[in-house]
């Protein structure tokens, strides 16, 4: 039974790997910088296999828990908001600074700083996963990642891809917005580790 259980998680870790590719430019102007500014686009994404508008994901999502109990589709719905600012965000941040002080790199991510260069993480795509106790399936969260000049954000000096990140937790996570929050974790984990390789060389 044990090696039954090694090869599921094996296959399923592969099933769900991220993805991710540099689209244009490179690392070199990120050694000599101890911090970059980050923001967060949440503006314009889709979710699930449809595609869906995020609106329409969350009035569809709100009847559905309004049908089971009034009122806790509007409940969910402030917390889904929050989400962006409560947990996705911070979990990028977070995950992207100790993974960088691990590798021993002075360079720091945060939001509102006045640097010559900015990050914007643009919301692609997302899948919130699901957890039904026994079984479950990680969230998916893919991103644009875009390093541009603060005082010209047309001038792009990296631009990243990332599809698929996983989103998943030991043990049992019943809040889509949790594991949504650790896809958004293992984008900045992937990438952090990727500046850590190829700036620094």
């Amino acid at each position: 039974m044990k090696k039954l259980i090694i090869v599921f998680s094996f296959i399923s870790g592969a099933a769900f790997a991220q993805d991710i590719n540099v689209l244009q430019g490179d690392f070199a102007f990120l050694k000599d910088q101890k911090e970059v500014n980050v923001e967060f686009d949440y503006s314009n994404f889709t979710m699930m296999k449809e595609n869906k508008p995020e609106a329409q994901y969350v009035e569809e999502h709100k009847a559905d828990l309004d049908k089971k109990a009034k009122g806790n589709g509007n409940i969910w719905e402030k917390k889904w908001i929050a989400a962006k600012d409560m947990i996705w965000t911070p979990k990028f941040l977070e995950i992207a600074n100790i993974v960088l002080t691990k590798e021993k790199k002075d360079l720091n991510f945060q939001e509102k700083l006045n640097t010559p260069y900015t990050l914007i993480v643009s919301t692609v795509w997302i899948y919130p996963g699901w957890d039904a106790g026994i079984m479950k399936q990680p969230a998916k969260v893919t991103t644009n990642l875009k390093f541009v000049e603060t005082a010209n954000k047309s001038n792009v000096l990296l631009e990243i891809s990332s599809i698929d990140a996983p989103g998943d937790q030991w043990g049992n996570n019943f809040s889509n917005e949790s594991r949504i929050g650790e896809g958004y974790a293992k984008t900045a984990k992937t990438l952090s580790k990727l500046i850590a390789k190829k700036a620094y060389k």
